[in-house]
């Protein structure tokens, strides 16, 4: 298996793209993955209840078509839309990502919530606490402070600042996601529960 480190999905040669496409059929033959498979596939097991929620949210907005599955379609778009889309539309999925509850608007809740669970997940190394990182973003970002932050808020507001804009981009970086489909599933450092309950 060749390794792809750093390669964005439009640099992907044929070879790398059926080990994509091989990955996706031998962990699901029916060309669907359903949530548990999509948890199976990339390895994340002992989640705590905030990093589960993160993955069904995380599902559901990989599943364009709302049909409870990801195809292998959506599966690749997915991946090119988190590996190399323009900064808005990533802003834009990281928006619907965060919103949980549908209602167009991120509280702080949420914020916090979806937050702790992605470096739960993904094991950053921050640090600011996940608190401090929802303080700072509604402090900044939240115009009328209403507590609130709407599409335009978040877009604008993380636009306008840089520092906004690195930390979300490294705590959503997936790119260990796409190591583990090179490496066959195996992941180089397993999480171990009590990182994931620490977070």
């Amino acid at each position: 298996m060749g390794n792809m480190d750093g390669k964005t999905v439009e640099e992907l040669s044929s070879t790398e793209c059926h080990q994509w496409y091989k990955k996706f059929m031998t962990e699901c033959p029916s060309g669907q993955l359903t949530l548990y498979e999509f948890k199976q596939f990339f390895g994340l097991k002992n989640l705590s209840p905030a990093a589960n929620k993160y993955v069904e949210q995380m599902f559901e907005t990989f599943d364009f078509n709302k049909d409870g599955y990801i195809d292998f379609m959506e599966y690749v778009a997915a991946l090119s839309l988190v590996l190399k889309g323009k900064v808005d539309q990533k802003l834009r999925w990281y928006f619907k990502l965060y919103d949980v509850d549908g209602n167009g608007c991120i509280d702080r809740g949420e914020l916090l919530n979806i937050f702790k669970a992605i470096r739960a997940i993904n094991r950053c190394n921050e640090t600011m606490s996940a608190e401090e990182f929802t303080n700072m973003v509604f402090d900044k970002i939240d115009i009328n402070g209403d507590g609130e932050l709407s599409l335009e808020e978040f877009m604008e507001g993380v636009q306008k600042d840089e520092m906004l804009l690195d930390i979300l981009t490294r705590s959503l970086d997936l790119t260990h996601i796409v190591r583990l489909i090179q490496n066959d599933g195996k992941n180089p450092h397993e999480p171990e529960e009590e990182e994931a309950e620490a977070a």
